[in-house]
């Protein structure tokens, strides 16, 4: 996948069809209009097609002051979209320029003149240019007006407890809720943090349980402290894994929140390797115990708890 990022001097030679959206999260909606951009781009693979994910750097809530806070960071978005088979991912600078540019000049300019799109999608609640005006009735008119094909694609829902509509909005709610479950039904994958393995204070390797620790971005969304059941891919393998989102209270005084994550029949030096870790099922909050033999004895206790059924003793 090629990846454009950090600058405003674009151009894709060739025709294109392009998914424009936050992406925030690329959950089950999004997937659908990649799904739209990669199908059109394959009928039309005698032409050379590229599918093309057009996005914002930073996203505009956060331009605008907004919380801030995402449910998947640049660096977990490429590795969603590389999966699914974009071609090109654009991360275009979002500054008061852009912000202030008439939708049809956006149009007009940057997406056809320059990224060539003869396709685009979108979902129904699209925002874009100036002042927001830009929407999806103005780009099914713009499509009709210049024949070029658009597709817009209505909210998905989902039955859970209730109905739901599928939304970054109700993602980021059910996390903050540690509701994980319900949150992989909306992302159609375990929630996830992406890190580099860095060295922590070496305490699992003096309790008897090694750990592998990630400090995620700062502008990640990270669930309530506690532990997790996890699965764990590094270096392209999944491992099952059990993993404390937050602070280690018992063992540190620093307030930076991290996840720390205890792989089950693991052995190996991993620091300075890249891993994700996929949140699946809250276990328990996390706990100041009163002592290191407190600590060692509930980690062992929730390690063969939660130890995945093919690796438990008979």
């Amino acid at each position: 996948m090629e990846i454009i990022s950090g600058t405003k001097d674009i151009y894709i030679n060739g025709p294109s069809c392009v998914a424009i959206g936050k992406f925030d999260g690329v959950h089950i909606g999004h997937q659908s209009l990649l799904m739209e951009i990669s199908q059109y781009a394959k009928s039309h693979a005698d032409e050379d097609f590229k599918s093309v994910v057009f996005t914002f750097d930073p996203a505009p809530e956060t331009f605008f002051g907004g919380d801030g806070r995402v449910l998947t960071t640049p660096a977990e978005k490429r590795i969603l979209f590389e999966r699914k088979g974009v071609d090109i991912l654009i991360e275009y600078p979002f500054d008061k320029k852009t912000a202030d540019t008439e939708p049809l000049d956006f149009l007009n300019d940057l997406i056809v003149g320059r990224i060539g799109a003869v396709m685009m999608a979108a979902g129904s609640d699209l925002s874009f240019g100036k002042k927001g005006l830009g929407n999806a009735d103005l780009l099914k008119s713009y499509g009709v007006e210049n024949g070029i094909f658009v597709r817009i694609i209505d909210k998905l829902t989902v039955s859970l407890d209730k109905e739901y509509e599928v939304s970054s909005t109700l993602i980021r709610q059910m996390i903050s809720e540690a509701k994980m479950e319900e949150a992989e039904e909306l992302l159609g994958i375990p929630y996830f943090v992406f890190g580099k393995v860095v060295h922590g204070n070496h305490m699992g390797h003096t309790l008897g349980f090694p750990t592998v620790n990630i400090v995620p971005e700062e502008d990640k969304l990270l669930p309530p402290n506690g532990v997790y059941t996890s699965d764990v891919i590094i270096d392209g393998r999944r491992y099952a894994g059990l993993t404390n989102i937050g602070t280690k209270p018992t063992v540190s005084d620093h307030e930076v929140r991290g996840a720390e994550t205890y792989i089950y029949d693991f052995e190996g030096d991993v620091y300075g390797c890249d891993a994700e870790i996929y949140l699946k099922h809250f276990c328990r909050p996390e706990t100041r115990f009163e002592s290191l033999d407190a600590l060692k004895e509930r980690l062992a206790a929730d390690i063969e708890q939660y130890r995945p059924q093919k690796h438990k003793m008979d």
